[in-house]
């Protein structure tokens, strides 16, 4: 019990992030029950963690970094239109013996796709040193617009049962979705915390001039990162197809602002360097709860955006004030570990 004591004093946003989500789940249990806590209640939220969790990963890799991606979401969008038109049967006849192999290239076409506008945006930053959110923009109007002229804004339906029992089958009592996202997470944690690049990425976004010292090519960096996230908004793109069983340009616009507001609620510095994979994981779960909660309450689906605004106004408000309010000294601390590490490392 003093290990977990020591582990939560080491990190004030996951101490505040765990006493309120237990918070929040006790007063709604109190309240609701067995409406939002029945097996098959907690199986749909699953379902529907799956889907913006993965664009909720990708936007905080992005912050690591400095940066931000308003991308996200246009690009999810553009990777299961080309997903669907490929399952679609209008291009290649779908017959049930090349069934399965219709299945695969589909989601090789959304994983690449994902990849490729990834990679578009940190050759934009990288490269052409546009700044993250400008770039990001641009690139969210040129994937919103690419994906409506090729549908001419209709919905593209998939030609493939099969496909949909993905967001249907189970893996003892969870969803597969669910554990496709839990395994992401635990491998892009790894990543972060076991990697040589992980400790690059914290660095880059925690101490740039240490970074341009230590010889890291921070081209690299930015571009590994925002290849990663391209690969995160391929497999949230598969998620949504499969739940759906179509895809339209536009779907889960309000995606966008949930990830934002399940990133800074995780306690991720949108200026970089500052951000846990388990700490994301916890906001995921609380704003689901809220999200389900509110569905159980009858509030109106314009109401959730108002609550989603003054949450994320309320966090960012709360967040400047505890820093505003430390002392001096603590604010001009010496870099941190991870830092003293990267640059250990680098200089090998």
């Amino acid at each position: 019990m003093n290990k977990v004591f020591k582990f939560l004093g080491r990190d004030r946003d996951l101490s505040i992030l765990g006493f309120v989500t237990t918070a929040v789940i006790v007063v709604l249990y109190l309240m609701l029950g067995s409406r939002l806590f029945s097996i098959g209640g907690l199986q749909s939220m699953s379902i529907q963690v799956s889907e913006f969790g993965f664009l909720a990963l990708a936007m905080g890799l992005a912050m690591l970094v400095a940066g931000i991606d308003l991308s996200v979401v246009a690009a999810a969008g553009l990777s299961g239109v080309m997903a669907a038109l490929t399952m679609s049967g209008e291009f290649i006849p779908i017959t049930p013996e090349n069934e399965t192999q219709i299945i695969i290239l589909g989601v090789v076409v959304a994983l690449t796709t994902g990849l490729l506008t990834g990679l578009l945006n940190g050759f934009i930053i990288a490269k052409l040193s546009v700044p993250p959110i400008l770039a990001t923009l641009g690139t969210m109007i040129l994937y919103t617009g690419i994906g409506t002229a090729i549908t001419s804004g209709s919905s593209i339906s998939l030609k493939v049962p099969s496909f949909a029992k993905l967001a249907t089958s189970t893996v003892g009592p969870l969803p597969m979705v669910f554990v496709m996202l839990l395994a992401t997470f635990i491998i892009v944690s790894l990543i972060l915390t076991r990697t040589r690049f992980g400790r690059k990425v914290y660095l880059f976004g925690e101490n740039e001039v240490a970074v341009r010292f230590s010889g890291i090519k921070s081209e690299r960096v930015i571009l590994m990162t925002y290849a990663i996230i391209g690969i995160l908004v391929g497999l949230a793109a598969i998620v949504i197809i499969a739940r759906a069983n179509s895809m339209r340009v536009g779907f889960g616009e309000s995606y966008l602002l949930q990830a934002i507001l399940v990133v800074v609620l995780a306690g991720f510095n949108p200026l970089g360097g500052k951000g846990r994979v388990l700490n994301l994981g916890i906001a995921l779960v609380l704003l689901q709860v809220i999200s389900t909660s509110m569905t159980a309450f009858a509030f109106s689906p314009y109401a959730k955006n108002i609550v989603w605004g003054g949450i994320l106004i309320a966090v960012m408000g709360m967040n400047h004030y505890l820093r505003a309010g430390a002392p001096r000294a603590r604010r001009q601390e010496p870099p941190s570990e991870t830092v003293a590490i990267a640059l250990e490392q680098s200089r090998r």
